[in-house]
């Protein structure tokens, strides 16, 4: 996974919609009495195989969030979407989180839980079935998430690695 290129894309070119994942509040107990902060994880991306994720600490939840945008949009990849799913099954691994993802039927819905189904619906696949292993911490399993998708590749990439024709690819 260490060669595995990912190409990064400016932020300022697209338009981007964001989606709040999760908000964890923070206390620091002081001689003065309790300091609340909060962490929010966001993803953003413009529902067309553009995604990006990003972490914001402040002392306000929109304060937070805002920063996470910020950050999320430093963070872009580009994630090939055929047909409203995903080109092949993917696995995805971060820390304790183990992510697993395969392409499902025109109809059949994101078929996946919490933070998985917030990366999903932002990059703008309609149709997987997925299913998350191991840690439910929503930072992980944003991370493991886009690692499995910075994994895909379409038919049309894999045909130039090879230099060879499309009608190749699929016949072998």
């Amino acid at each position: 996974m260490s060669s595995l290129k990912i190409k990064r894309i400016k932020a300022t070119d697209i338009e981007l919609k964001d989606q709040l994942v999760a908000v964890n509040r923070v206390t620091k107990v002081t001689k003065g009495g309790r300091t609340f902060s909060f962490s929010a994880i966001v993803v953003v991306g413009n529902g067309n195989g553009i995604i990006g994720f990003g972490l914001g600490k402040a002392k306000e939840v929109s304060a937070a969030v805002s920063k996470g945008i910020d950050d999320a949009k430093k963070n872009i990849i580009r994630v090939p979407v055929y047909k409203g799913t995903i080109p092949h099954a993917a696995e995805g691994k971060y820390c304790g989180s183990l992510v697993f993802m395969k392409p499902a039927a025109p109809g059949t819905g994101v078929i996946a839980g919490g933070a998985m189904r917030a990366v999903f619906e932002t990059v703008g696949i309609h149709n997987v079935l997925a299913k998350s292993k191991g840690s439910s911490n929503p930072h992980s399993v944003v991370k493991a998430t886009i690692n499995a998708l910075a994994q895909m590749r379409d038919a049309y990439s894999v045909a130039q690695v090879r230099g060879v024709g499309l009608d190749t690819v699929f016949n072998g």
